[in-house]
């Protein structure tokens, strides 16, 4: 009996320490952690779900559709409120098709639709990353959505007519640096979630992609290769230079944008920024620029006599202002983008430049909601959007006033 004891004592053991090899082997290495964190930031996961800078990844963040608000859900490793309990292939499945471990659908606010195109080693990556967070205990809201959006059975439908999985396919006859934008601009960082038009459900217009879109009150400027309103006037070092800083010597970022270079583009490496760079440089126009007609004298003396009084002081009589401090107006992509959004957000609410590592000077515009009406803040729009070579379609008094309430 003693013999038959110690043997199972041996075989407990040894199975004891089979169990523990196996756990420890289970721990994702240090390096494959450290790469889902440069993931993490290049899909920019932070700027959705995290509400509370104290909790970050914890979820609870409201972000707002056309169709209703919807909250961001826990990424912490909480078993019960995060996604602790859920295994690698629940996680890839979420990210790459857009389905819950219990198989319900997500909306698309979430951009499965552009993650689907990473690779499984890339999510896996993104979840081991994820796993070393400290956990959180935060029950993920349901959304507010308009009635009949709320059914999420409809995604069904929706998926079925706009959304096709697949990995992002490498074109052998471009460089890898090209390869590697395309993955990053079309997949992980999700750009035309903003940057392209949608249509009336939602969906991305695949034929107008990276052409520009209205977002929480801004413009999404084109990002394609349009003379006026895109990225042909910049070079890949001035692409560069604000994704790694905010601004450059022809913008500033601003709004949501200056969000995502703050958690994400500002803390990318040098190769994939550049990389970027080299993607959206080699897009062609997706659509047609609007032909402008031209203000006429008096509405043109009305803008200047508002620049001269309150603007001259800043950006300069010409417009140049001080790169990089005051962006300069001439030959400015967003403010000749057909639509105003961001001009107008911009003049009412003031602007505040985005400070990064490289670009650590402050600088700023103040608001002018309360010192200037509808019709002084679109006359003087509309000089600065056709001033100096510029064009761009007329503001109305009416887009002001719209803009207003949005604030």
């Amino acid at each position: 009996m003693r013999t038959i004891l110690a043997g199972l004592a041996v075989v407990g053991l040894a199975l004891c320490s089979a169990v523990a090899s196996t756990v420890r082997a289970a721990e994702p290495p240090p390096e494959l952690i450290a790469y889902g964190k440069t993931l993490v930031e290049a899909g920019d996961c932070a700027g959705c779900h995290t509400a509370d800078p104290a909790k970050p990844f914890a979820g609870g963040k409201r972000i707002d559709t056309p169709f209703g608000a919807i909250y961001a859900p826990n990424l912490t490793p909480d078993r019960d409120t995060g996604i602790g309990g859920w295994a690698d292939a629940d996680f890839t499945r979420a990210l790459r098709y857009g389905v819950a471990p219990d198989g319900s659908n997500y909306y698309p606010a979430f951009p499965y639709p552009y993650f689907t195109k990473m690779t499984k080693d890339d999510t896996l990556a993104i979840r081991a990353y994820l796993g070393t967070l400290a956990p959180v205990v935060s029950r993920n809201k349901p959304p507010e959505l308009r009635w009949p959006f709320g059914y999420r059975g409809l995604m069904r439908i929706w998926n079925t007519m706009y959304f096709k999985p697949g990995l992002f396919e490498p074109d052998q006859s471009q460089s890898a640096a090209w390869n590697r934008g395309g993955y990053l601009v079309t997949g992980l960082g999700h750009c035309g979630a903003c940057h392209t038009p949608k249509n009336y459900f939602g969906a991305d217009k695949q034929a107008q992609a990276l052409s520009g879109n209205e977002v929480g009150g801004w413009y999404a400027p084109r990002l394609d290769g349009a003379p006026r309103a895109g990225l042909k006037s910049w070079s890949m070092e001035d692409i560069a230079e604000y994704l790694q800083s905010g601004r450059n010597a022809k913008s500033h970022a601003d709004g949501l944008m200056a969000e995502v270079v703050v958690n994400s583009t500002s803390k990318m490496s040098d190769a994939d920024v550049r990389a970027i760079a080299v993607y959206l440089k080699s897009l062609p126009p997706a659509r047609r620029e609007t032909i402008v007609t031209p203000p006429d004298e008096a509405t043109m003396k009305a803008g200047q006599a508002v620049y001269a009084k309150f603007c001259i002081a800043c950006h300069e009589a010409d417009g140049t202002g001080s790169p990089r401090i005051y962006p300069p107006l001439p030959a400015n992509a967003l403010l000749q983008s057909v639509n105003p959004s961001s001009t107008l957000r911009i003049t009412l609410d003031g602007a505040h430049t985005v400070t990064t590592p490289r670009a650590p000077n402050t600088g700023e515009m103040p608001a002018y909601a309360k010192q200037l009406s509808d019709q002084e803040i679109a006359a003087v729009t509309n000089y600065i959007r056709n001033s100096w070579g510029n064009s761009a379609p007329l503001v109305t008094p009416g887009q002001v006033a719209k803009a207003r309430k949005q604030d």
